[in-house]
């Protein structure tokens, strides 16, 4: 299950009931499309967008765009429903907002499971993203993130305003010094369990690009590896940050090449760019490697 996901720099949102936004969102450039049957669709047009993801989801994969569907959370009677629109041929896969703890995913996963079966699509092919947007989500993101295998993307956001501040109480400031904390911890917790590829929440000003900038440059710092975004003008700018530069890509490949030689020789450390490395950086520095490879962002193999 885990071994089918990839590594997302940026994950878009569209809303579900624009048909129109939907089919024109991928040539955006973002590494996936998040079609939301959630917040941004009004009650009387969910089965409207429904009908839209159970169409247009199987046509868009089969043009090898990725594709998550927000579902409504598991305690307002409509998840059921969405999820049968939403497990289709080639759904990537499932976000869940306002994950309260593991009996959320584990209850998704029975009902992605169920429509796999119902489908005769291959069990396990969907994955889940559990939005961390409660208080306890965010107490027990390690529970959530080993209650299913399918959960390969998972992280903590900090907006003005919306759920999450509301959950925490916190006050939102462009610097983020309040939210460090929860995206942290929340980070920590999905390494912990073995998610693969832990993304952090949007940067909710459209035209504030400085601001967007410094907060997924931060994000990358901390470890994270993409982040949503609502907007198609952060899309470029996310991507660029969360892409390893040519010159990292050239100093992982030089070390890798220095280790190599320095076993050679029957050494196990070697000094390089004016640091001792060893196999340790050698191992973060194949890790990184691969993950650029993964991105497309290498010319040949690193060995």
């Amino acid at each position: 299950m885990r071994d089918k996901a990839k590594p997302l720099r940026t994950m878009m949102y569209v809303p579900g009931n624009k048909e129109d936004w939907v089919r024109k969102a991928p040539k955006y450039g973002a590494d996936a499309l998040i079609i939301d049957l959630e917040d941004s669709v009004p009650p009387d047009e969910k089965p409207i967008a429904r009908e839209i993801v159970s169409r247009l989801v199987p046509e868009l994969a089969s043009e090898g765009v990725t594709l998550f569907v927000r579902v409504n959370d598991m305690e307002t009677g409509l998840t059921e429903e969405d999820v049968s629109s939403a497990v289709q041929k080639g759904t990537y896969g499932i976000t869940l907002p306002m994950t309260r703890g593991p009996e959320d995913v584990k209850a998704i996963d029975e009902l992605i499971t169920s429509e796999e079966k119902k489908k005769g699509i291959e069990h396990g092919s969907i994955l889940i993203d559990p939005g961390l947007e409660t208080a306890t989500g965010m107490r027990f993101a390690y529970d959530v993130g080993i209650s299913s295998e399918r959960v390969a993307h998972m992280g903590a956001g900090g907006g003005r305003g919306g759920d999450i501040a509301r959950a925490i109480g916190y006050r939102w400031t462009a610097m983020g010094t309040e939210t460090l904390f929860i995206r942290s911890k929340v980070l920590l917790d999905s390494r912990a369990a073995g998610v693969p590829y832990p993304t952090t929440g949007l940067w909710q000003d459209i035209h504030d690009h400085e601001g967007l900038r410094a907060f997924a440059n931060h994000s990358r710092d901390l470890g994270y590896n993409g982040m949503t975004v609502i907007h198609p003008s952060h899309v470029p700018i996310v991507n660029e940050i969360f892409s390893p530069s040519r010159e990292e890509i050239e100093e992982w490949q030089g070390l890798v090449e220095a280790m190599r030689e320095t076993r050679e020789s029957g050494g196990a450390a070697v000094s390089y760019q004016g640091g001792m490395v060893d196999i340790a950086h050698e191992k973060t520095a194949v890790e990184m490697l691969e993950l650029a490879g993964k991105l497309g962002l290498l010319k040949s193999d690193i060995c």
